[in-house]
């Protein structure tokens, strides 16, 4: 049965990597940058989140909700809970601005 049960899980697994893969290129596609640029979230303070772009902030916040979503959550994406996780981390960064960024996240979000 366990056989059965983890058969049925890679098809959904493989869904969702596709979804955050097509929300990944989107993102990247708006902001259309003139040269390359990435975002190392294990550097990233909470003071440049707070300084980052519209296009970036997005980005992350996507990537974030993908991270700490369990693998056999439905394959939606939430906009009012991406509004109220941006709403909590913008608040938390702002009183610890020095805090690393996946460490504000980690402390806020639980992973699944």
């Amino acid at each position: 049965m366990g056989a059965t049960r983890a058969a049925a899980a890679t098809p959904t697994a493989a869904i969702h990597s596709a979804v955050m893969a097509a929300v990944l290129a989107t993102f990247l596609a708006w902001s259309a940058p003139a040269k390359a640029n990435t975002i190392d979230l294990s550097t990233w303070t909470c003071k440049q989140f707070q300084s980052a772009s519209k296009n970036e902030i997005t980005l992350i916040l996507a990537w974030l909700d993908g991270y700490y979503r369990a693998e056999d959550d439905p394959l939606v994406v939430d906009t009012d809970q991406l509004d109220a996780n941006a709403k909590k981390l913008g608040a938390y960064c702002a009183v610890h601005p020095d805090t690393k960024l996946i460490t504000a996240a980690d402390t806020l979000f639980e992973r699944e």
